[in-house]
């Protein structure tokens, strides 16, 4: 997604949002109801108004009021409805003043506005049909897939009823109004030909699509060209997700140590929309929807698959028996679902360090000890270490990064709730102290309180802006960040007309050029440093968008202020102080005990008296008394820094695809032994083809998108 320049967000007012929607669906209430009486009565001169108030409120709708756009869809008065009542509503009139002069001259013009009607359903069922043949079975990224005859989708407006009616229907519309006016049928007539001209050169340009020659390839086709795929690139590691749009960066996060790996890496997704929401990567990115599809991949010489979350999907693939499955997790925190017996499924259980392998055994959930392996982080590798406290004189800079509220409703996963105002409000009340505020992407997706408290401490934090006020950074700043912006754009952005379906983004999104993933980290690394230089060093953050990534944020904070989550565990990589809302009703000694990740900790209460305190033992290191018991639960949460946690990834991944290999190997011999007992019976082991010169995972160079590397 393009990048853009930090921007101040002007105060949100509730209040006045609903009152302007509610002025749009007033006006266009009684717009259509005053159309309603000048059609029956017949009054030309209301009819006239009230269409033409409607048509203008339409224009309000589509301009300004977006979101009102999807709210009449679900109340069943999307915009092909509206069109279609104020046509029929038009035509009422039209008839009613035939009844008192010229009989029969507007009956012509009714029959017209019948057959673009009738045009218009056709299109969409023709329309229709086009999207079943540009619907894949497969949907790839860095991968070529030319050869699967893929074009530019349609014109966005052939593929959307309701806007495509309303584009098409505006001249008939327009000319019938005219009519109306004026008594002149000749209008209407002009205005229907251009509507109906319209209507058939859509209708032909969809046709066109569905010429044998002109239609992507067949389902048999893409599959076939798929396990050609396979069979080319020879996969042997990949990362496995489902999961919802604002659940990518739980696969994102292991895009970097997955593309440092030996061998052929993979991606593989179960959502056509998880696609485009990877993040920029050299990896190829395979989805594949259908179980049959998935199926697939025991037939390929994929080894090992890493799963960072459990889905509903995940048992489809665990089914797999040529494929060892290890679940690498997200983010390992004290939270039951850090534990979720869920885990037992998989072949194996890769944690940070000997905190995680501890949880397992005392949570119980069957999960064996020696399927447990201690990998570290491998993402830490971005994270700087502790280099002393602010500078005198310098802002303190504080991150507040809560989690969200969870599915259970327990009032201690989130302290945004009961403590979040007040921890800012502290925050906000020393001068000293430059705020980043760090919100979770779920924060409010099941409590609405914890989405309004958010927006409190939104406006909080703007109010806090606009009263400390200070010097900006000069021109050259917000220039420089424009160019890096531009630069990561150009080798992570694919440039996609806003009419691209999935066929077109495969076609667009072909296998990278060789050295791109060394410049888009480059490129990351510069637009971070032009990023924070772009913001005054006295103004306090809200940080929602995906760039900078938290990693960016632990690395400019002098003090991190979260919650019972994952986002501790990593920031103990730093060794930088660090606090935890208490928010479970626990006394701190209990609360400590059930939480060992806390250990280190200082523990604020929701009404964040502690943090004067907090901050004093921050700026003068000789107050902090908890600095060797951080270094002590970083290396039980984390693991030791020697091997790097990136070698012991690599050698948790290396040995899992010998175990993987060893599994097929007695598998063949089993099944060879049992033809060779009974040779009529039909046990042909699966997938030789692929598997035979399979090369080793630490066999050389990565291969990119297809292409093998030497």
């Amino acid at each position: 997604m393009p990048l853009s320049l930090p921007r101040r967000r002007l105060p949100r007012h509730p209040g006045r949002r609903t009152a302007v929607k509610l002025l749009v669906l007033a006006v266009l209430a009684a717009a259509f109801a005053a159309q309603a009486v000048g059609a029956l009565m017949p009054h030309v001169p209301l009819l006239l108004a009230a269409s033409a108030g409607s048509l203008a409120a339409e224009g309000v709708l589509y301009r300004w009021q977006r979101g009102m756009v999807s709210l009449f869809a679900k109340s069943h008065a999307d915009v092909t409805v509206r069109h279609v009542l104020r046509d029929l509503l038009l035509v009422v009139g039209l008839l009613r003043l035939g009844e008192q002069h010229r009989e029969g001259v507007y009956a012509p013009l009714v029959a017209g506005l019948l057959v673009l009607y009738a045009l218009h359903w056709s299109i969409q069922a023709v329309s229709v049909l086009v999207r079943r043949t540009r619907t894949l079975p497969v949907v790839t990224r860095n991968i070529d897939a030319s050869a699967l005859r893929l074009t530019p989708a349609p014109p966005v407006l052939l593929r959307r009823p309701g806007p495509r009616l309303a584009v098409f229907g505006l001249p008939a519309t327009a000319g019938l109004l005219a009519t109306a006016a004026t008594d002149a049928p000749l209008y209407g007539v002009a205005g229907l030909a251009l509507s109906l001209g319209a209507a058939l050169t859509g209708l032909g340009a969809l046709l066109l699509r569905l010429l044998p020659g002109r239609r992507p390839a067949g389902e048999q086709e893409v599959l076939d060209w798929f396990d050609a795929w396979l069979a080319r690139y020879r996969p042997t590691v990949g990362l496995y997700f489902s999961g919802g749009a604002s659940s990518a960066y739980q696969a994102n996060m292991w895009l970097e140590p997955l593309a440092r790996l030996d061998g052929r890496p993979v991606i593989v997704l179960r959502e056509r929309h998880m696609v485009q929401r990877i993040a920029a990567t050299d990896i190829p990115v395979v989805c594949l929807p259908k179980v049959s599809t998935l199926m697939r991949l025991e037939h390929s010489t994929l080894r090992v698959l890493l799963h960072p979350s459990n889905s509903g999907k995940t048992s489809q693939v665990l089914r797999i028996p040529t494929i060892k499955h290890a679940f690498v997790n997200h983010g390992e925190s004290d939270k039951l679902s850090s534990c979720n017996p869920y885990a037992k499924a998989y072949d194996e259980v890769w944690v940070a360090g000997p905190a995680a392998r501890e949880r397992y055994a005392l949570a119980d959930v069957g999960v064996e000890d020696k399927d447990v392996v201690e990998i570290g982080r491998p993402q830490l590798d971005a994270v700087r270490p502790y280099a002393g406290p602010p500078a005198p004189g310098a802002f303190t800079t504080v991150l507040y990064a809560p989690t969200w509220e969870g599915w259970d409703g327990n009032p201690g996963n989130t302290s945004v709730v009961e403590a979040g105002e007040n921890l800012v409000r502290a925050l906000l009340a020393d001068p000293g102290v430059r705020l980043l505020y760090k919100p979770h992407p779920l924060t409010g997706s099941v409590d609405p309180r914890a989405r309004a408290a958010d927006l409190r401490i939104r406006e909080l934090v703007r109010a806090a802006n606009r009263e400390r006020g200070g010097p900006r950074p000069d021109v050259s700043a917000a220039t420089a960040l424009t160019r890096r912006a531009a630069e990561l754009d150009r080798l992570t952005a694919a440039s996609f007309r806003p009419a691209a379906d999935q066929a077109e983004r495969m076609l667009r999104q072909p296998a990278p050029e060789a050295g791109r993933a060394a410049a888009v980290r480059r490129a990351e690394t510069a637009w971070e440093e032009a990023y924070w230089a772009s913001l005054p060093a006295w103004e306090h953050q809200v940080v929602t968008d995906a760039r900078p990534p938290l990693y960016a944020c632990f690395n400019r904070a002098d003090l991190l202020i979260s919650d019972v989550s994952s986002v501790i565990s990593d920031f103990l990589a730093s060794g930088k102080p660090y606090a935890v809302a208490n928010t479970s009703a626990l006394a701190e000694d209990v609360f400590r005990k059930s939480f060992p990740t806390v250990a280190a900790a200082t523990v604020l209460e929701p009404d964040a008296s502690g943090v004067p305190a907090l901050l004093a033992a921050v700026r003068r290191p000789e107050r902090d008394e908890l600095a060797q018991e951080r270094a002590a639960l970083a290396l039980r949460l984390l693991g030791p820094a020697e091997p790097p946690s990136r070698e012991r990834f690599a050698g948790a991944v290396r040995d899992l695809c010998a175990a993987a290999g060893e599994h097929r190997t007695r598998r063949a011999e089993r099944l060879a032994a049992d033809l060779v007992a009974d040779p009529s019976a039909d046990l042909a082991v699966p997938g030789p083809r692929m598997e035979t010169g399979t090369p080793p995972l630490a066999s050389g160079g990565v291969e990119r998108a297809g292409r093998p590397v030497d």
